[in-house]
This record gives C-alpha cells, sequence and structure tokens, in this order.
C-alpha cells in the first residue's frame, strides 16, 4: 500500500521508523533484532537506508596506492523483501543518485517493481567521504529531481531504451529540511526546488530530523505558502549521547535548542543524557501529535531501545 492510501486511511497520527543496513559481517538478524521490539505500535511502513559505495587505499607490494572500491553495509532491495516477508508491512527502500547509472537505478526500479514494493524514497545521496562536495556517477543523475524523473518516467511505463506494457506504480516520497539544506543560498531558494518535485510527482515529504517544533510549523507553514500541499512527515531522533551535541549539527546542518544543551551539559553521565534525549522526543511527539502531523517518523540508527521507549510514552 501507498504511503499517502495509509495517511488517508488513518484517523491518527501514524508510527514509522527508518533503519540502517548491518554493517558488513551482519546477518538479516541483527535487522529483525532491532524491527521486532517496535511492531507493537503496528508501523504501516519501515524505511530502509541506502549507503553509497566508497573508496579505500590499499597499498601495493610495489609501494604504490591502489584505488579500491567497497560497501560497508547490504544491499538495501534485500532487506526490504525480507522485512515485507516476515512482519508484512510496507517496506520504502531508499533510492540515491551517487553510486548509480542511470540503467542500475533501472534495473533496481524493475526488482522493487517485481517484488511488490509499492514506495520509494527518492535522494541525492551524501558525497564520498573523500569527496569536498556530491560527485555524480558517471551516466548517472546529478540531483535528487531528475532520479524522481526517471521513477516518475517508469511509473508511465517509459524505459531507458523503449516502452514496456506493465509500468511501475511507485509512490514517491522525497526530503525536507525545515531548517534549509546546506547548500540552498536561502530558504525560498530551497522551497522553490521542493516545490519543482512536488510537481513532478512527488507524494509526501519526510523531514530531515529538527529538535525544535517550532522549526517544523513554520516549514510546514511556508510549503503550504508556496503551493506544496502533500503530507509532510516529521522526521525525528532523540539525543543518545553528549558527542551528538557537536556531530548532528555537523553532520546534519541543525540546530539544537539552547534548552536541550543546557540540560545535557548538566547531566552527570551518559545515561543521564539519554534520558534527558528521550524525554524531550516524547515532549516533541505528543505537541505534534497535537499539531495533526500525518505521521511520526523515527530514525532509529540500528538501536530500538530509544525509539521503543518514546513509542511506549505516546502510542
Amino acid at each position: 500500500m501507498k504511503v499517502t492510501e495509509h495517511i488517508n486511511r488513518s484517523d491518527k497520527t501514524l508510527f514509522s521508523f527508518e533503519l540502517l543496513p548491518p554493517v558488513k559481517g551482519k546477518g538479516i538478524q541483527s535487522i529483525f533484532d532491532a524491527i521486532d521490539p517496535l511492531m507493537e505500535f503496528n508501523p504501516p511502513f519501515i524505511d530502509v537506508t541506502y549507503h553509497r559505495e566508497d573508496f579505500i587505499y590499499k597499498q601495493r607490494e610495489n609501494g604504490l596506492l591502489e584505488k579500491v572500491s567497497y560497501r560497508k553495509r547490504p544491499g538495501t532491495v534485500a532487506i526490504c523483501a525480507a522485512i515485507m516477508h516476515r512482519y508484512q508491512v510496507d517496506a520504502i527502500p531508499h533510492l540515491i543518485c551517487g553510486g548509480f547509472t542511470k540503467e542500475e537505478t533501472e534495473n533496481a526500479l524493475i526488482e522493487l517493481n517485481f517484488l511488490g514494493i509499492d514506495n520509494v524514497l527518492v535522494l541525492r545521496g551524501d558525497a564520498r567521504k573523500a569527496d569536498p562536495n556530491f560527485v555524480p556517477t558517471p551516466g548517472g543523475h546529478a540531483y535528487a529531481l531528475e532520479l524522481l524523473e526517471q521513477v516518475k518516467q517508469m511509473n508511465e511505463g517509459k524505459f531507458l531504451h523503449e516502452d514496456v506494457t506493465e509500468p511501475g506504480n511507485f509512490c514517491i516520497g522525497v526530503a525536507g529540511y525545515p531548517e534549509k539544506h546546506f547548500e540552498a543560498p536561502n530558504m525560498k531558494s530551497d522551497l522553490r526546488y521542493l516545490k519543482m518535485k512536488v510537481d513532478k510527482g512527488a507524494e509526501y515529504i519526510v523531514t530531515q530530523m529538527f529538535f525544535d517544533n517550532q522549526k517544523y510549523i513554520d516549514f510546514v507553514k511556508a510549503c503550504r505558502e508556496a503551493g506544496i500541499h502533500v503530507p509532510i512527515i516529521p522526521g525525528l531522533k532523540p539525543i543518545t549521547g553528549s558527542r551528538q551535541l557537536m556531530t548532528l549539527p555537523k553532520i546534519f546542518h541543525i540546530d539544537i535548542p539552547e534548552a536541550l544543551s543546557e540540560e545535557i551539559l548538566k547531566c552527570k553521565d551518559e545515561k543521564q543524557v539519554k534520558e534527558v534525549g528521550i524525554e524531550w522526543l516524547i515532549d516533541q511527539s505528543r505537541e505534534l501529535i497535537r499539531l495533526g502531523a500525518p505521521v511520526l517518523h523515527y530514525y532509529t540508527m540500528g538501536t530500538a531501545h530509544p525509539t521503543h521507549q518514546i513509542a511506549k510514552a505516546i502510542f
């Protein structure tokens, strides 16, 4: 079932969450261990991220360095299939530009369509660690909008080199940034590109994490004023360690509210930090439900316990 159908059929705020594929060497049981505790809250769908290929340099016997491609995490398509088979819920794979040619993207979409997957979240993806900026894969897409257009064309029965009689039927989601994408010069510009995605066929938006609900309120208002009327799902994550006061703003380009950071700095140990972070997100979640958010979407980072504790308090 499509995300939009889940939302339209519900008279209350829904619960969903996002998983990281396990690191190389771990089996599918690590995924199930992260999902099992959260199934009591009846998530209609579960997102599975994708991590692009990266490179390392290995020294040869002659002293020269060899550039070697590797992937840290197993494939998202297989994990989605396993989730749907075991839990009978919709799995939403993330599609990214980086690391894929257009042909490889088409092949992935064919597999997803074959598996009966109804939703995809379309993203540009991050730059490789060694690159200061995002570098498109040769023969691939440079922007999420281009990737979205390819998915839309498949929905219309148009492949890269031929037309097909059985088109896809993907509900397409995209990312939104309540505090602006870090590469956008201003919020107005960011919203203009977001509206282009919606006009091209995006049917829902999932936001970057935020810790101040006013950011989400203002973002939704700005979207509506810009003519964006699809569901906007807030993305949420609890702070679970004191180092995240520095790492989250650096990696995700977000602000930590002063009240939250001050409470964390008062903590005597990491256990207290986690308790403060969870309580903050419980309060955030309750307010978002009162505001009528269609879904609360939690970034679990592969760990079920904090999200379970939050969901237990509010759902």
